[in-house]
């Protein structure tokens, strides 16, 4: 069952020590590289999640990372070794890896397939591009590795290995294998797996093109205890009853089987009016398949998706894949992620449905799930964009009272690293989206800098998706709206008053004042307020030109005047700045926009506290003259502007200018 549960006490001491490395376990080396210290030891499970938990943040571009240079005395001889989709790895590193045959019991190279050639080995090009999309079969494999003094490896995945390798010359050195994992290989003599027969108690043939040679091999292998022949692609073999019916006959000792994608050429189902008799069971006689009704005992796990089997009733398994139901369609997202992303595409996908049509009833674990794959997968588009999709309806309103701080946290996290990794318009947008479902800016405040800077990364192209660009303003508007100044200066020196200016540029150009016109000012209006630097910005950028087309330009849109006049109103109360304002064009503007019926008061209230600069200009002014100075003025118009408008100022000057002969 999934829990949300608060990080342990390991993952907080670890990303404790990692941004404290001087503090905690290093010194200064050479080249201003950082080292462990050498009177520090750890424990081998310590360093391998202090590794682990660097390398995860290193992969985040945003993150600062300094260079830590992992000391030799860090690792101990290798016992257990995982790589997946490592593309660049060169035979050099199967080199290395001999070094550690003595003690290696677990090895994964899966989808690592250039690893076994040598390099230089293909024709030589001058594009990178073509270099890193050349596929393996033009280039030389490496036939000097062995797996020959690998005494001791017992779990072995090498899933995805080119079919020049001779998987049987490569294997057989190894004399304890018990795990065996060649997905996807050709194996046109499989009779060789006999073998480990004694031995092998798990074995994966995914995307393997079977042949009845080798499943005659496979049932011989009575030791076996998870056995996956699924297939995601198209194949000229078909599953037939009497071959599943074999399969159970012959692996007793089986818990584990996956079948998924296969079609049943003949009939392996009880008549449907008898498998919809009683309530679901698990039990193998009652089982709603015919040869599982031969299982002693129900199987650990089943796998049956993308198959019409997963549709009965009764399935003798206590965890089954399918699409049926939410459970089966989780139970694939958990157990395909890591090794195959086509299916858990598949399966997110469903869940995306579920989500949205019906109702998620395993909210934690279906977050969990989701989180998990995008965070393994984050640079495949299927996976990001059903991802991201199934985020938007999983973390909304409906769901929102069942998440904890942590785990919303931990979504907006994958979100962002999302929006980092993947510059995909869809993705983009689900991203954008799902952003929208938490409390701006509360929610989204420990990552407020990361989260700003990539808006402003998003709206950088004025030619930006509408779309996008519509959600991406909002976000922006809605995180300088009731934060911080401190934050609305960082926000104003990563770039954000220029980038608003552009895109109401744009649509000055354009001619339309849609929501991102007016969203723009909103942002302008809420980054300057109290923020004398945003201010000054503004006015560096050319704001008060924009100001001045957008009012000639729309008239008559109450809103946008509404946004526009805030803003500078804003800008009138830095008194640093107010002489920019005070230009006969600007005061004709404001004077003219004091009668505006505008959302109330407010744009003509506005337009007074601008003007209201002026009035204080004439103070200052006005203060200063020297009233006994001999003058030859017609005094009317001043007067009558001293009288009703600064009353108690220089009494003397008012007196001396009724008295006088000029009127």
């Amino acid at each position: 069952m999934s829990r949300d549960n608060p990080d342990s006490l390991m993952a907080l001491t670890t990303a404790f020590c990692l941004k404290n490395l001087r503090r905690t376990m290093c010194y200064l080396g050479e080249r201003n590289k950082l080292c462990l210290r050498s009177d520090v030891f750890l424990p081998s499970e310590i360093c391998d999640k202090l590794v682990n938990t660097y390398q995860e943040a290193w992969s985040r571009k945003s993150e600062k990372q300094q260079m830590f240079i992992f000391p030799k005395n860090i690792f101990f001889d290798l016992i257990e070794l995982h790589l997946t989709y490592c593309n660049n790895l060169s035979a050099s590193s199967l080199r290395t890896l001999t070094r550690f045959r003595q003690t290696l019991v677990s090895l994964s190279l899966f989808g690592c397939s250039r690893i076994f050639y040598r390099k230089g080995g293909a024709p030589l090009v001058c594009d990178e591009e073509e270099e890193e999309e050349r596929p393996a079969s033009r280039q030389a494999p490496d036939t000097d590795f062995s797996f020959q003094g690998f005494n001791r490896l017992r779990l072995l995945n090498l899933g995805g290995l080119p079919e020049e390798v001779d998987a049987e010359a490569l294997l057989k050195p190894l004399p304890v294998l018990t795990s065996l994992d060649l997905s996807g290989v050709p194996l046109p003599k499989a009779a060789f797996l006999a073998h480990w027969k004694e031995r092998l108690a798990s074995l994966v043939l995914y995307n393997v093109d079977l042949s009845e040679e080798l499943i005659n091999t496979v049932v011989e292998l009575g030791h076996l205890r998870h056995l996956d022949i699924s297939r995601e692609r198209n194949s000229k073999f078909m599953m037939t009853r009497k071959i599943l019916t074999a399969i159970v006959q012959g692996l007793v000792n089986l818990v584990s089987l996956d079948i998924s994608g296969h079609i049943m050429l003949d009939n392996c189902i009880v008549p449907h009016f008898e498998e919809a008799m009683g309530r679901p069971s698990i039990e193998p006689c009652k089982s709603s398949i015919y040869p599982f009704q031969e299982l002693k005992r129900p199987l650990q796990f089943l796998g049956l998706y993308n198959t019409t089997l997963c549709n009965v009733t009764h399935i003798p398994a206590y965890k089954v894949t399918g699409s049926k139901n939410e459970d089966q369609v989780l139970n694939a997202i958990e157990v395909y992620t890591e090794f195959r992303p086509e299916l858990a595409h598949r399966a997110i996908n469903q869940l995306f449905d579920i989500a949205r049509i019906q109702h998620c009833s395993q909210l934690l674990r279906a977050l969990q799930l989701v989180i998990a794959a995008l965070k393994c997968h984050k640079y495949d588009k299927s996976i990001q964009v059903t991802g991201s999709a199934a985020l938007f309806y999983l973390t909304n309103t409906e769901y929102r009272s069942d998440q904890s701080v942590r785990l919303r946290r931990q979504v907006i996290q994958v979100v962002l690293n999302g929006m980092e990794q993947y510059q995909e318009v869809t993705v983009q947008r689900n991203c954008c989206l799902t952003l929208c479902n938490f409390s701006i800016p509360e929610e989204l405040e420990f990552q407020y800098g990361r989260v700003n800077l990539l808006l402003l990364k998003i709206l950088e192209p004025v030619r930006q998706d509408g779309s996008i660009q519509r959600i991406a303003v909002h976000l922006c508007n809605a995180l300088v709206c009731q934060v911080d100044n401190h934050h609305k200066e960082a926000v104003g020196m990563m770039g954000f008053v220029k980038t608003m200016l552009n895109l109401i540029k744009k649509k000055l150009q354009d001619r339309m004042c849609d929501q991102v016109m007016e969203f723009s000012w909103s942002a302008l209006w809420n980054i300057t307020d109290e923020t004398p630097d945003n201010c000054q910005m503004f006015l560096n950028c050319k704001g008060m030109s924009l100001f001045l087309d957008c009012l000639k330009e729309f008239p008559d849109k109450q809103e946008l005047h509404r946004n526009m006049l805030g803003l500078l109103g804003n800008v009138a109360e830095v008194r640093a700045l107010r002489p920019q304002l005070l230009t006969p064009q600007f005061i004709s503007v404001f004077s003219n926009l004091l009668d505006s019926k505008a959302d109330g008061i407010e744009v003509s209230y506005n337009a007074c506290g601008v003007l209201d600069t002026v009035m204080d200009k004439m103070m200052e002014a006005i203060r200063s003259w020297d009233v006994t100075s001999r003058r030859n003025i017609n005094y009317r118009h001043i007067t009558n502007i001293i009288i009703n408008v600064y009353p108690t100022l220089h009494p003397s000057l008012i007196k001396s200018n009724l008295n006088s002969n000029c009127f």
